[in-house]
């Protein structure tokens, strides 16, 4: 039997006001400072995570960041610091920023914490961090020597932001319960390199429940910019329970399916949390699911506002060579093995096809 591995971030802290607890957190990991922010936010954020830091007695310099997360910005952003470096990164905001602080956290060897501006993945909790060139084309995932040292959840934040970032993320959430259970069933490795232990895939489990229960009234609270138990619930899904997921339980169909829809036609524009709600309804249907489970899972996510179709994702009238064209991309993800079964490209393609049936019956 070999050898499994369980990783997580050391500390989560999750609840409105959670920023103004950075400067307490940041002192238990280092007297300095770099605080890598989302330009979007600076001017919302930039003085309270200062003032929480300037507190704690931890020396802070502040970093606007714009733009594309490249290797290039990395590295510009690391060698700017070199000469006085941090003893920790900060990075503040949205998924490019976190995944920039990542980096250059990693460059330097210092820790990072992260602080999530927006719940619309969970990339704030993981060890990886997604690179990118100057036209928004992935040209690597990357992993950090450890997860986040704190990741801080500030949840009135998150009320305070468009719902539309709150769906993405219950819609890349949603799929983890789907993914580990492929993962473990199949002959796939979680990100750490090994196969899943149990705990990641009933975290992920948890996490599918937990939506399933609080996710509407979640979306409902935001628009209204209300903290509630819903929005709690649904954010700790959303950031927490599905990082765990992923990283412990593993990816499957439903990731691997990003290869072919971020070039598809139409389907290249929707956030990633919309790509993979629709593409783990394909899953159910390549993993030959009872055509109510599958069903079930639509109706979920049509009362929550994501995709059930390609026609959802802007791929409206869809050819069988456009189909044929995602489903070949597909094969060519590391996760196609975390099925349990053997799947080809005419399998997924079968399956779109199939969802196409179902979506409109």
């Amino acid at each position: 039997m070999s050898v499994r591995i369980f990783g997580a971030p050391p500390r989560y802290h999750q609840g409105p006001g959670a920023v103004r607890d950075l400067g307490r957190i940041a002192r238990g990991l280092a007297g300095s400072a770099c605080v890598v922010i989302d330009a979007g936010v600076h001017a919302l954020l930039a003085e309270p995570v200062a003032a929480s830091l300037r507190e704690a007695g931890v020396t802070a310099r502040v970093v606007p960041f714009a733009g594309e997360i490249t290797h290039a910005a990395i590295e510009a952003l690391a060698a700017d610091l070199r000469g006085d470096p941090p003893g920790l990164v900060v990075a503040a905001g949205g998924g490019k920023t976190l995944d920039v602080g990542k980096g250059v956290a990693e460059r330097l060897g210092v820790p990072v914490v992260t602080v999530p501006t927006i719940a619309s993945n969970d990339a704030p909790t993981s060890a990886t961090y997604a690179v990118y060139d100057d036209n928004h084309v992935m040209v690597a995932v990357e992993r950090m020597a450890r997860n986040p040292d704190a990741v801080v959840v500030d949840t009135a934040l998150i009320a305070g932001a468009p719902a539309r970032f709150l769906r993405a993320g219950i819609g890349d959430a949603v799929t983890k319960a789907f993914e580990a259970q492929g993962c473990r069933a199949g002959t796939g490795f979680t990100p750490f390199g090994t196969r899943p232990l149990l705990i990641g895939a009933a975290i992920a489990e948890a996490g599918y429940r937990t939506l399933r229960a609080h996710a509407a009234a979640a979306l409902a609270a935001v628009e209204r910019g209300e903290v509630t138990p819903d929005l709690e619930a649904t954010v700790e899904a959303c950031i927490l329970m599905s990082g765990l997921g992923f990283e412990n339980g593993g990816l499957s169909l439903a990731h691997a399916m990003t290869r072919g829809l971020v070039k598809a036609r139409g389907a290249r524009d929707a956030p990633h949390g919309e790509q993979v709600a629709y593409a783990v309804v394909v899953q159910l249907a390549v993993e030959r699911r009872p055509e109510a489970e599958i069903r079930d899972l639509m109706g979920f996510l049509r009362e929550v506002g994501l995709p059930v179709r390609l026609a959802d994702l802007g791929m409206a009238g869809a050819t069988d060579d456009e189909i044929d064209a995602v489903a070949a991309l597909t094969m060519t993800a590391p996760h196609i093995p975390n099925l349990p079964l053997l799947v080809t490209a005419a399998d997924i393609a079968a399956g779109m096809r199939r969802v196409e049936e179902l979506a409109g019956g």
